[in-house]
């Protein structure tokens, strides 16, 4: 995964969240996007793992 094409597409998700609760959008849309933002947080996370456990491996490794 790639770390930062998914914190750009999270940040444009953060804003249109914020466009989207000033322009009043239901509820179950605005929960749409929160989840979609939660979700592409925890792939970030599982990303950053993925990364730190490559580095640690060629430390250990080498």
């Amino acid at each position: 995964m790639d770390i930062q094409t998914l914190t750009v597409w999270i940040r444009g998700r953060y804003e249109a969240l914020k466009t989207g609760r000033d322009a009043g959008q239901s509820t179950l849309e605005l929960a749409m996007m929160a989840g979609a933002l939660l979700l592409a947080a925890g792939l970030v996370v599982v990303a950053v793992r993925t990364k730190l456990l490559e580095k640690i491996g060629i430390i250990n490794g080498g």
